[in-house]
C-alpha cells in the first residue's frame, strides 16, 4: 500500500516537533512486519517508525492532511476521519490487537561475524515465553527490534498464587475510628493545604487482601478490570523472564545473562504514557508529586506504590517521614545557634581573648612567629555560636529525638505494611535470584523450604558460604585501612603545610581558616574518588557470597558499602574530634610524627576545626551528588538519542519512503536503566547524612538545618529524576527498609557515646565548670582564659626550633594551651593537680550522660510500642472475617454437594470430585516452576 504525506503550513505547533524530529525507515523493506506470537495469525499494513515514535496501523489510510486530521479510506471505500489525539492514544502503548503492552525487549538486527547465534538464542528464549503463556508481538519496523510483552489474565492467575501475591478481596472494612486529636490536626493541615488535593488524588478505598489461590477464587473479584494492577502485571512477567531458558545449557536462562550477553539491548516495563499526555498517571505524578512547587505537601504515597512498586515507594515514604522528623531538630538547633550569638558579649572567654595582650608560642618550628592571641577574636567569636551552653541541651535533645524518630518510624511503616498488603510476608516466601539458582544448579543437596514447601538446591555453610564471607570482608577491611592510610596522608600534608614558607608569608587570621578549608576539600575529593572505585568492587564481593534472595544480596551489599563509607566520610571528623591536640606534647618536648610537629588546637578548643570540616564534607558531598544525580541521567539520554538518530539518519538515506510514527516502547528505550543500585545510592546519600545530623550534632548544630532544606529538594528532585530520566522500575516487594533500619539504630547508639566524647574533650565545656566549681572565687568563668594557658621560657626550645626571625622583641615567655607547671615550678612543664581533676570530671561527664541518655532512650522504647494497639486488633479483625467468610463458603459448597447427591445420584458426585481435582493440578503442577529453568 502507497502512503502519502503532504505538508502544510497550518500544521498545529503543538505537534510540529514530534513530527519534525522523527526519521524513519522505509516501509518497502520486504518481510518487515509486526509479528504476534501465541495467538492466531492476523494481517496488517507494512508500516514504519522510528526509534523516536511507535508502530502506527495506517492500514487504509491514503493521506495524512497536516492539519491535525487523519484523512483516509476505509476498508469499505468511505472516508473517515479521527483526530490525531484519538489516534494516538489508541495505538501510544498497545498491540495491534489492541492489548495492553506490559513489557518490551529490545534488539539491534546485526548481522556481524560471532553474532549468528543470538538469533538462536532469542527464538528459542521467546519460544519459551510463549509457551509459559505469554503474549508476544515482534515490532521489526526500525533498525532497533522490539518484542512485545502482554500477559494474558490465565499466566497471571497461576503466578499470583505462585509467587504468593496479597490480591483484595470482595470483603471491604471501611470502618476507621478517628479520634479528636486526629480529626483537629486533619483540620489544621486541610486549613494549611499540606493534605493532598483529593480531586486530584482522590483517596483510596482500603481493600482487605489475601494471598491469592486459584482454589479460593471465590473470595476475590477477579473480573474486575483493574484486579490485576499494572504493576502486579510488570511483577509477574518479568519473574518469568528471570527464569526462561534460552539454550541447551544448564546455566542458559534469564532475561539478565542475554542482556549482559549482548543479544537483547534492553529489557523495561513501559510508563504509562509520555510527558505530554494528560490523562497518564506519570505526567499526574510529574505534576503534582515531581514538582518543587508541591514541597510543602504531602507525597501521594498510595500513588507511587501503584506505578513504581512498593520498594521505591517506600524510599519516598522514608525520606518523607524522616525530613519532617527533621523540623523539630533542625528548630532546636536554630534555637540554640542564636542562642550563641544573643549571649556573644556575656562570654568571659571571648571577651578575654579579644582584649587581652597575651603572646601565643610558635605554631610551627622555625618559620612560625610569635603571635598574639587577640588575632584569634573573630575565630573565638564564631566558636562561641557553636561551643555555648546551650550545646549540652541540644546533645541530649538530639538523643532523644534520634530514638523518638527510630520508634516513630517503626510504628509508621508497620501501618504502610498492612496498607500495601505486605503483613506476614516472609523473606523464605521471596523466590530465589536466577544467579543463586545457576550457581548451584549441579549441586546435587536439597533442603525443603518450611514457607513454600519446595525442596530447594542448598550450600554448604561451613564449607562455601562462610569462606567467601571471610574472603569478602579481608577485601573490605584492606579498603577500609586504604581509607585511613588517605586520612593519614592528608594529616601529614596539614602538618607540613603549617611549615610552609608560603603560609609563613600571611598572617596567622589567615592560617587559622585557609589549612582546615584547603584540608577539607582536599578530604571530600578523595572521599568521591574512594567511593567510586569501592562502588565496583562491593557487588563482585557480595555476588560471591551466594545469597538465595534479591533482599539478602541487598542487605549484604549493603553493610559491605555502608562500613567502608562510613569510615571514607568519618574519619577525619573522628580524627580532628578525639585526637587532634591531645598528645602534642609542649614546646620544649613535641610529639613528632616523621619529623613533624603534631597539629595544635586553637586556645578556644577544635571544635570550631571540627564544625569546618563537619561542614565542608556534609554540604560539599549533598551539593555534588545533586548536581551528578541531575546532569548525568540527562547526559546519558542526550547521548543515547545522539546514537539511536545517527543510526537511523543512515538508514534513512538508504531508504526511499518516510512516514511518521510514535508509541510508548520507543520513547522509553531512550531512557536510563533503572537497577538497583539507583535506591542504593539514595538511600546511602540519606543515611550517611542523618550520620552527619546525629553522630556530631553538638559540633554543628545548625546541621539538621541544612539538612531539612536540602531533603525538601531532593525528594521532589528524585521523583523528577525517575520519572522523567528513568525507564519505569520493575516493582519489588519488600517488607521495610531492610538494613537500613539497623544501621540507623546503630548510628544512633554511637552518637550517644560521640557527643559526650566531643562536649568532655573537644569543647571547654568540662573545663570551665571545673575552673567555676572549684577555682574561681565567685563561681563564674572570669580569669578562665589565663588559667587554662600554661607558661613557656623561650631558653627553653629545642634546638633549631626557635623563630628565625621574630616582629616582637624583648620575648621572655610565651604561652600555650596546656595544663602544665611553669618554668619557675618544681618540677618543670609537668602535669598539675588540676589536669587530673579536669580529666577525672571529663570522664564522670561521659558515663553520667551515657546513662541519663541510655535510660531516657530505653524510656522512649518502652512506652511507644512497635506496632499500634489499634493496628493489632485490625489485623486480627481482619483474619477473623476472613476465615470466617472461607468456612461459610465452604460449608456452602459442602451442603451442595451432599443435595446433589441425594438429587442426582453418585455419578455426579464423581463428576464433581474430578472437576475438582482438575482445577487443584495446575496449582500443584506450578510449584516447580521455580527450578523448571535449571532443571
Amino acid at each position: 500500500m502507497s502512503i502519502e504525506r503532504r505538508y502544510k503550513p497550518a500544521m498545529d505547533d503543538e505537534y510540529a516537533d514530534d513530527y519534525y524530529d522523527t526519521i524513519s525507515v522505509n516501509s518497502s523493506v520486504p518481510n518487515r512486519r509486526s509479528v504476534s506470537y501465541g495467538r492466531r495469525p492476523f494481517n496488517r499494513s507494512q508500516s514504519q517508525n522510528t526509534v523516536y515514535y511507535s508502530l502506527m496501523n495506517l492500514d487504509g489510510a491514503e493521506t495524512f492532511e497536516m492539519n491535525g486530521r487523519w484523512e483516509g479510506k476505509n476498508r469499505d471505500g468511505g472516508q473517515e476521519a479521527t483526530t490525531y489525539e484519538k489516534w494516538r492514544n489508541s495505538k501510544w502503548n498497545s498491540f495491534s490487537t489492541g492489548e495492553s503492552v506490559d513489557y518490551v525487549l529490545a534488539y539491534e538486527d546485526i548481522t556481524k561475524a560471532g553474532h549468528a547465534h543470538f538469533e538462536e538464542k532469542r527464538k528459542m528464549f521467546e519460544f519459551n515465553l510463549q509457551q509459559a503463556g505469554l503474549l508476544l508481538e515482534r515490532d521489526e519496523t526500525q533498525t532497533i527490534h522490539f518484542v512485545k510483552i502482554h500477559a494474558p489474565k490465565a499466566v497471571l492467575c497461576q503466578y499470583a498464587e505462585l509467587l504468593k501475591l496479597r490480591l483484595p478481596i470482595k470483603l471491604n472494612d471501611n470502618e476507621r475510628i478517628t479520634n479528636v486529636l486526629t480529626k483537629t490536626l486533619n483540620k489544621i493541615l486541610d486549613y494549611c493545604s499540606i493534605k493532598l488535593d483529593k480531586t486530584i488524588f482522590p483517596a483510596e478505598q482500603y481493600k482487605l487482601t489475601f494471598e491469592y489461590s486459584r482454589d479460593k477464587d471465590y473470595l476475590f473479584d477477579s473480573s474486575a478490570k483493574d484486579f490485576f494492577k499494572t504493576s502486579t502485571r510488570i511483577m509477574i512477567i518479568d519473574y518469568i523472564l528471570e527464569r526462561e531458558k534460552y539454550g541447551e545449557d544448564v546455566n542458559s536462562n534469564g532475561i539478565k545473562k542475554l542482556l549482559s550477553d549482548g543479544v537483547y539491548k534492553a529489557a523495561y516495563p513501559l510508563h504509562d504514557g509520555d510527558l505530554n499526555r494528560e490523562n497518564s498517571k506519570r505526567k499526574l505524578l510529574l505534576d503534582h508529586w515531581a514538582s518543587v512547587s508541591q514541597w510543602i505537601k504531602y507525597q501521594p504515597i498510595d500513588e507511587i506504590k501503584e506505578y513504581f512498586g512498593v520498594k521505591v515507594a517506600l524510599y519516598f515514604t522514608w525520606l518523607g517521614f524522616y525530613t519532617h522528623m527533621l523540623i523539630p531538630a533542625a528548630m532546636v538547633g536554630l534555637l540554640c545557634f542564636l542562642f550563641g550569638i544573643f549571649s556573644l558579649y556575656q562570654d568571659a572567654v571571648v571577651d578575654d581573648i579579644c582584649n587581652m595582650d597575651i603572646i601565643m608560642c610558635p605554631r610551627c618550628d622555625k618559620y612560625c612567629d610569635y603571635w598574639k592571641l587577640s588575632e584569634s577574636c573573630t575565630y573565638a567569636k564564631v566558636q562561641h555560636f557553636i561551643d555555648n551552653p546551650a550545646t549540652i541541651f541540644f546533645a541530649v535533645f538530639m538523643s532523644f529525638w534520634a530514638t523518638l524518630y527510630m520508634e516513630l518510624w517503626k510504628r509508621y511503616s508497620a501501618g504502610i505494611a498492612h496498607r500495601w498488603g505486605l503483613t506476614g510476608f516472609d523473606i523464605l516466601a521471596e523466590p530465589p535470584r536466577p544467579e543463586y539458582l545457576m550457581k548451584l544448579a549441579n549441586v546435587k543437596k536439597r533442603k525443603l523450604n518450611v514457607v513454600t514447601l519446595v525442596e530447594e538446591p542448598a550450600v554448604s555453610y561451613w564449607k562455601v558460604k562462610l569462606p567467601s564471607m571471610i574472603f569478602s570482608f579481608s577485601i573490605v577491611l584492606l579498603w577500609i585501612l586504604l581509607t585511613l592510610s588517605v586520612v593519614f596522608g592528608i594529616i601529614i600534608y596539614r602538618m607540613s603545610l603549617m611549615t610552609s614558607e608560603v603560609i609563613y608569608s600571611y598572617s596567622i587570621k589567615y592560617t587559622i581558616y585557609t589549612v582546615p578549608v584547603i584540608a577539607a576539600v582536599l578530604n571530600l575529593i578523595c572521599i568521591q574518588i574512594l567511593s567510586f572505585l569501592y562502588d565496583k568492587l562491593a557487588h563482585k564481593l557480595t555476588e560471591m557470597e551466594i545469597h538465595r534472595t534479591q533482599t539478602e544480596y541487598d542487605d549484604s551489599h549493603t553493610l559491605k558499602s555502608y562500613l567502608f563509607q562510613f569510615v571514607n566520610y568519618y574519619s577525619s571528623i573522628f580524627y580532628i574530634a578525639f585526637l587532634k591536640g591531645k598528645f602534642v606534647g609542649y614546646p620544649a618536648k613535641y610529639n613528632r610524627i616523621f619529623g613533624y610537629r603534631q597539629e595544635e588546637c586553637n586556645p578556644g578548643g577544635c571544635l570550631m576545626e571540627l564544625s569546618i570540616q563537619l561542614g565542608i564534607i556534609m554540604i560539599g558531598n549533598q551539593a555534588m551528588n545533586s548536581l551528578v544525580e541531575m546532569t548525568v541521567p540527562i547526559l546519558v539520554k542526550m547521548y543515547k538519542t545522539f546514537k539511536v538518530s545517527t543510526g537511523i539518519e543512515r538508514a534513512e538515506k538508504e531508504k526511499h519512503q518516510v512516514i511518521i510514527c510514535c508509541n510508548q516502547w520507543t520513547e522509553d528505550y531512550k531512557l536510563n536503566d533503572f537497577d538497583e543500585t539507583c535506591l542504593f545510592q539514595e538511600y546511602l546519600e540519606m543515611v550517611l547524612q542523618y550520620g552527619f545530623v546525629t553522630i556530631f550534632v553538638t559540633a554543628f548544630p545548625l546541621a539538621p538545618l541544612f539538612a531539612l532544606v536540602n531533603n525538601v529538594f531532593e525528594m521532589r528532585l528524585d521523583a523528577k529524576k525517575f520519572i522523567q530520566y528513568y525507564r519505569r522500575p520493575v516493582p519489588t516487594r519488600v517488607k521495610n527498609i531492610g538494613v537500613w533500619y539497623q544501621i540507623m539504630t546503630t548510628i544512633g547508639r554511637i552518637s550517644v557515646i560521640s557527643n559526650a566524647f566531643i562536649l568532655a574533650f573537644s569543647s571547654n565545656f568540662i573545663p570551665k565548670l571545673v575552673y567555676a566549681m572549684k577555682l574561681s572565687e565567685d563561681h563564674s568563668e572570669n580569669g578562665f582564659l589565663n588559667h587554662s594557658l600554661a607558661v613557656f621560657d623561650v631558653r627553653d626550645f629545642e634546638n633549631g626550633t626557635a623563630p628565625e626571625r621574630s616582629a616582637f622583641s624583648n620575648i621572655t615567655t610565651c604561652r600555650y594551651a596546656e595544663y602544665r607547671t611553669g618554668p619557675n615550678d618544681d618540677p618543670r612543664y609537668k602535669r598539675p593537680l588540676i589536669y587530673w581533676q579536669v580529666m577525672v570530671a571529663r570522664l564522670a561527664f561521659i558515663v553520667a550522660y551515657q546513662n541519663l541518655v541510655s535510660f531516657v532512650i530505653m524510656a522512649v522504647e518502652w512506652a511507644i510500642p512497635d506496632v499500634p494497639r489499634r493496628l493489632n486488633d485490625q489485623i486480627k479483625k481482619e483474619a477473623y472475617r476472613t476465615n470466617e467468610m472461607i468456612l461459610q463458603y465452604e460449608s456452602q459448597q459442602a451442603k451442595e454437594r451432599v443435595r446433589r447427591r441425594f438429587v442426582d445420584g453418585p455419578s455426579n458426585s464423581q463428576d464433581l470430585s474430578s472437576a475438582t481435582d482438575s482445577r487443584k493440578t495446575p496449582s500443584n503442577r506450578s510449584s516447580g516452576v521455580f527450578y523448571d529453568a535449571v532443571a
